[in-house]
This record gives structure tokens, sequence and C-alpha cells, in this order.
């Protein structure tokens, strides 16, 4: 690893901090505008606001991942900032709900691109020592999105207590859209995928343009015709079919973890009753958003912990464990809801959540798909497993205020335990069908 490595992970690691601080930003706004806008915001509206950036990410995912397979990954690494800044702008000028919805969609939509994309130049550009670390650490950087995002969000609304601001957090992520863009001005196509379409020429240059005038490529494979990728349909049949299983089931079990407590994480809180309880109205809010920040934090040490010990641990083990792990955090943090024990008990079931989530799911199901697939499907493969993701994403963000409505917070972590539990099975199951366990 050198200087450039560590560029060239950087600028290809941007959508995860920008998708992590959607949810953050998402889920802060939420309760600023039942202030001031909406009263009596229906559960379901609720959910349907906090999913709609993820619903653009499954959508990007998938539709970008296969057009950069026929097309290359340069023109649409580009273009996904872009998208992003598009949609925050949207959010930004034309503050209302069926416009938020709108730009959230069109925003995640940049977001999810930029996913099916940054582990394929990842794992391609990084030398093979540390290939699958470095997916790894793109993923783990997500970690700075929810940190800095709320540390960003509660400084700026203890210095402005005003629940009318709401649609100018999205500042934020427009701002580090515009700032990807211009790292990736002088960025070049993926030179395996010039090489798998027979263009050799241009697989050197771009080869060189990343690290200088002495790289070279290995042989040549035989030239492949444009458009022979695997059709959608052989995509979800025999072996392509458990590859689709063992990598985007879990990955949509560990989306509602991150993204249903993500994106509702300053409203549970509230619901717990962790945060001041002397307070009300945007010092209750600016309270939560306090604790979310403290939580946040944890995510960043299981991150590390994961990394730590990757190269040295079966991945599917790490997977199944750390679901098995997050579900007892939860059922701690249940317990002590129950049994009223002191807030900082509830706290440890968070961190002992977010550290084992981090530390196993929601890095390996990052990993997985990059590492199960072809060349020539890596972008489609990824697409598909990043967009089932964002599925249980989606439901769990849906579900998380209709779960806290209909029984409360015992409602909400009782499913989620089921959840976790059930990452570990499947993840357990189809890691021995594909011989990785």
């Amino acid at each position: 690893m050198n200087r450039k490595d560590y560029w060239i992970a950087l600028v290809s690691s941007m959508e995860q901090i920008i998708g992590a601080g959607l949810s953050t930003v998402v889920g802060i706004m939420l309760p600023m505008m039942q202030l001031i806008l909406h009263p009596g915001l229906p559960s379901l509206l609720q959910g349907l606001i906090g999913a709609t950036g993820l619903i653009g990410i499954g959508v990007g995912s998938a539709v970008i991942g296969k057009l950069s397979d026929r097309h290359g990954y340069l023109l649409w690494f580009r273009l996904c900032p872009v998208i992003i800044m598009a949609g925050a702008a949207i959010c930004l000028l034309l503050p209302h709900t069926a416009w938020l919805i709108c730009g959230l969609f069109l925003a995640g939509i940049g977001v999810g691109g930029g996913y099916s994309l940054d582990s394929a130049y990842i794992s391609e550009l990084m030398p093979a020592r540390w290939r699958g670390v470095m997916v790894g650490v793109a993923k783990a950087t997500s970690s700075i999105g929810f940190i800095v995002t709320a540390v960003i969000c509660y400084f700026w609304l203890k210095s402005d207590p005003d629940p009318h601001i709401w649609n100018y957090l999205i500042l934020i992520i427009g701002a580090a859209a515009a700032l990807t863009l211009l790292m990736r001005i002088r960025w070049a196509e993926s030179p395996g995928w010039l090489m798998d379409h027979g263009r050799s020429g241009e697989a050197l240059a771009a080869a060189r343009k990343f690290f200088g005038p002495g790289a070279t490529l290995p042989p040549a494979p035989a030239a492949k015709a444009q458009g022979k990728a695997t059709s959608w349909g052989a995509m979800f049949h025999g072996e392509n079919l458990t590859r689709v299983i063992f990598s985007g089931i879990p990955w949509a079990c560990e989306g509602l973890g991150v993204y249903g407590f993500g994106v509702f994480l300053p409203v549970l809180v509230m619901a717990l009753g962790i945060e001041s309880s002397t307070v009300t109205g945007m010092p209750k809010v600016i309270d939560s958003v306090a604790v979310t920040a403290v939580v946040n934090f944890f995510i960043l040490p299981g991150f590390v912990l994961g990394l730590l010990i990757m190269n040295r641990c079966n991945h599917v083990k790490m997977l199944t464990r750390g679901f098995v792990l997050a579900g007892a955090g939860l059922a701690l943090l249940l317990a002590a809801f129950l049994l009223k024990w002191p807030a900082w008990v509830m706290i440890a079931g968070f961190v002992i959540f977010e550290v084992s989530l981090n530390a196993g799911p929601h890095l390996i199901t990052f990993i997985i798909p990059s590492a199960i697939y072809p060349v020539d499907d890596r972008g489609a493969g990824t697409g598909i497993a990043a967009m089932l993701g964002k599925a249980g994403a989606v439901a769990g963000v849906i579900l998380m205020p209709i779960l806290l409505e209909a029984g409360g917070m015992t409602l909400v972590l009782g499913v989620s335990i089921a959840v976790m539990l059930l990452g570990a099975l499947i993840g357990s199951v189809y890691g021995k069908k594909l011989g990785l366990l």
C-alpha cells in the first residue's frame, strides 16, 4: 500500500460516507418536521420518508451496476455525485413532503450507483494482499458518515435551535457530493473492464493514470463481445441463485439494523427515555441527537475490530456470530427497558449491538459479493446484493414507526432480534452450500 492506493480507496468510498450521512440527516429531519410542519405526521408517512432514500439506493445499485457492466465504470462513477447533488437541491429548494420524497429518492439513486462501483474499483486496483481488507475499509468509512453528520447536526442545531431549518441540513449531503465530484475529475476507466472487453491499449493507459508510467498489465484475456454478460434471468438460477441468497438476504437483515435503527435512532432514543426527560420540543430533539452521536461513535470501533480480525477468521463465521451478538445486545436493551434499569445499561445494549453488527454483518456483507462473482458479472451481482440489502433496510425503516406505534419499543426490539437471528441462519446455511464454511 502506498499513497496512491490510499487515495484510490478514499475516492472510491465516498458514497459509503454520503449514504450513512443521508440516513442520519433524514432521521434528524423527521422529528423537526413533526414540530413545525406535520404535528400529526402518520407513522406510515414517517416510514416512507425515512425509506425513500434507501429505495433510491436499491434502484441505483441494481440499474447503475448493470449499466456499468455494459458501458464502463467511469461515466457513472462521475455521474453519481451529480445525481446526489441534484436530489439535495430539490430537498433544499422545495421543502414540501412530496418534493422531499422526490429529492431523497434521486439522491439515493446516486448513492446506490456508487455502492455498485466502489467495491469494484477497490477490489481491482488494490494490491492483492490488501484487496479484501481495503474493500472492508471502504465499508467502514460509512461510520464516518454516521458520526460526523450527527456531530455536525448537533452543533448546528445547538447554535440555531429553530425547527424551521430542517431542510437546510441536506446541505451537508450536497457539499459531500460536490467534494466527491471534484475528487473524480482526474480519474480513469477501470483497467479490468477495458481488458475484459479487449481494449488492452486503453487499459494500459488507465493503469498508468492510476499508478504512474511504470505500471504494467497482466496478459490480456480473450476479447469478449459487448453485451454478453450473464442475463438478468440467469442471475437467479443455479449457483448464481445461491450467490444471490447468500450475499443478499443477510445484507437485508443487516440493513434493518443499520438503517432501521440508523434513521430512527433519535426517535427510538426518545421512546426509550434515554435523553433528558425534563425537556420538550427542540431541546428534546437536540438531546436525542447528542445521544445518537454517542451511539454512532461505536460504529467505528466495530468496523476496526472487524478489519483487525477479518484476515484471521472465516468470513461466514464473522457474519453469523456478529448477527447473534447483535441480537444479544438488543436483548439486553429490551431487558433494561422492560425492567427499568438505568439508562447506561440501555446504552451498553446499543454499544454491544453496534460493535457486533459492524464488526460482522455490516462489514462482511459488503465484502462478499465482489469475492463470489466473476468479473463480468461483478457489477450486476454486487448491485443485486446491494438492492436486496436496501430492500431489507427499506422494510425496516417503513416498519419501524409502525411497530413503535403498534407495540412500542417491546415490539420494535422483539422483531429486530428475530431478524438478526434469521441473518445468522441464512448466512450459515448458504455459506456451507458455497463451500465457504
